[in-house]
């Protein structure tokens, strides 16, 4: 029975399932999509998003830093992506032929994706602010436009009114299956085995493929022809990504799991070289004399190291995170015997210290690959003469490391008289380091803070090396060693260093709000 100009109810045994009139056929481009086409391409449109989502936050970094408060912006980036795409696709739904347009869409989130690297790069390369702005508009474009993939199959799949709850779910689920996919390929396999711009240029590549299919399956051969010329148009605009992905350098070394690595030699020093991670400096490692330390705050430690126990004697030391191993080595050298355990993150930067600045690990260089804060938990009770912190996730002390709990398990693998000194870097109110100081002083007896001039005015900043012990510190001599060796420091305790700490908040498992705390640069250059 032909229906009417208004409209005809379809019938399947009794049942209504559905509505159409005349022109629901024009609308919906064609014929619908088979349920399995349909989720296959709900899962793999979601698992792209959080490819990308992850994926921006390792090329931003090197740029922008890696801090919570750029993590929070990508992320409120993808899910306002999110957002947009699905509301504009669902409406786009209803006034245009969703299966004409699921090709275009991919096709076109492809393209964006495939460019991302190059375009940030240029970005990097002029300003960081430009970055993450460039950043920002390359990680929203194909979100929102993946997103709008969701709506269009929802619409061409819901031909049964009586079964619209299980369609919308079984998508939604899909969708979320597909998202976790994405984040757990990504975050466990692509990131540690590929660098991140060919994860981001395969996936366009697939994208655009997996959209020309869609679009060719829905047209004859007479219009096909048009999606080759539109294909071609494509494939050369995915080649100037691919070609400026190449020609603009990542400017690493290694692209770790968690950094971009870059070893610069000294130009004054011939054996000198400085390991930069994600565009910012955390070792100098001299090959020749590893006794030399080029940085401020390695001096203050090493000086701390120098008064606080015998000359010459060999110590049993615990290093919470592994940057370029200076003061591992540092130990080795003036204190031979020594034995030093080091919990590291990140399994590239140990190979970066390895094949790039000669460090070889070993028995008495035990570098593990773990979170410190776990490594912590598996150091015996009074074991260790000395525990060093210098981990750092940018430019921010990781916030886990720097609670209550944290020093407790400090102090539970201390000896009797062993030191617990931390580097951690802050400018202007310095609300962190202070934080992190009343933490120190509520599980330690004696607690002292080295720092460079204007540190503990407000009108300077930078690095901050804390000391803290069961026993008493000898700090004049530890300030006249930072003096010999040139840095300009000075070294506070007592009553000056609570007045300075004032009513800063002890930072807790609970509450430790470390990157809202820190002031990352000084506020003249923010």
């Amino acid at each position: 029975m032909r229906g009417t100009g208004i409209g005809s109810a379809v019938r399947a045994g009794g049942r209504v399932t559905g509505v159409v009139d005349q022109g629901t056929e024009r609308r919906s481009g064609g014929p619908g999509i088979g349920p399995r086409v349909g989720a296959g391409l709900v899962f793999g449109s979601s698992a792209a998003v959080l490819v990308v989502e992850l994926v921006a936050l390792r090329l931003l970094a090197p740029h922008v830093g890696l801090t919570m408060e750029m993590n929070t912006m990508v992320i409120g980036i993808a899910l306002a992506a999110i957002a947009l795409g699905s509301w504009a696709g669902g409406r786009a739904a209803d006034v245009v032929a969703p299966r004409r347009v699921l090709g275009p869409l991919l096709g076109a989130s492809g393209v964006a994706v495939a460019v991302t690297p190059a375009l940030v790069r240029l970005a990097g390369n002029a300003d960081g602010a430009l970055a993450l702005l460039v950043g920002g508009a390359c990680l929203f474009l194909p979100a929102a436009l993946l997103t709008a993939v969701t709506p269009m199959v929802t619409k061409l799949l819901l031909t049964d009114l009586e079964v619209t709850g299980t369609v919308v779910g079984r998508l939604s689920g899909v969708g979320t299956a597909g998202g976790i996919a994405g984040t757990v390929l990504t975050g466990f396999v692509l990131i540690s085995v590929v660098p991140v711009s060919v994860i981001l240029l395969v996936l366009g590549v697939v994208l655009v493929v997996a959209g020309v299919l869609v679009d060719v399956s829905v047209r004859d051969w007479r219009r096909g022809r048009r999606v080759l010329v539109t294909g071609a148009a494509v494939g050369g605009t995915m080649a100037a990504g691919v070609t400026g992905s190449v020609a603009v350098p990542s400017g690493c070394d290694a692209e770790t799991r968690y950094h971009c690595a870059v070893v610069v030699p000294d130009p004054g020093r011939e054996s000198g070289r400085t390991l930069v991670l994600d565009g910012l400096r955390h070792s100098y490692v001299d090959l020749d004399d590893p006794t030399h330390l080029e940085f401020p705050y390695t001096r203050a430690i090493a000086s701390l190291i120098d008064t606080a126990f015998p000359e010459g004697e060999p110590l049993d030391a615990y290093h919470l995170g592994a940057g370029g191993l200076s003061v591992p080595v540092y130990l080795e050298e003036v204190r031979p015997g020594s034995d030093s355990v080091v919990s590291e993150i990140d399994p590239g930067v140990v190979e970066v210290d390895r094949r790039w600045l000669g460090v070889e690990t070993g028995e008495r260089l035990d570098v593990r690959v773990e979170d410190g804060r776990l490594g912590l938990r598996r150091i015996e009770d009074g074991s260790r003469d000395l525990v060093v912190g210098d981990a750092f996730g940018g430019v921010s002390v990781p916030w886990h490391l720097t609670t209550r709990e944290a020093v407790a398990d400090i102090e539970r693998v201390l000896r009797p008289g062993g030191v617990y000194t931390v580097n951690m870097i802050d400018y202007g109110e310095t609300a962190f380091v202070r934080a992190a100081v009343v933490t120190l002083l509520a599980e330690f007896e004696h607690v002292a803070v080295a720092a460079g001039p204007g540190a503990f005015d407000g009108s300077g900043g930078g690095n901050f090396v804390a000391a803290a012990s069961g026993s008493a510190l000898d700090t004049a001599a530890w300030g006249e060693r930072i003096a010999e060796r040139g840095s300009g420091w000075r070294v506070v305790e007592g009553d000056e260093l609570r007045a300075w700490v004032g009513d800063a908040q002890v930072l807790t498992d609970d509450f430790a709000p470390v990157d809202q705390l820190l002031t990352p640069h000084p506020p003249s250059r923010r």
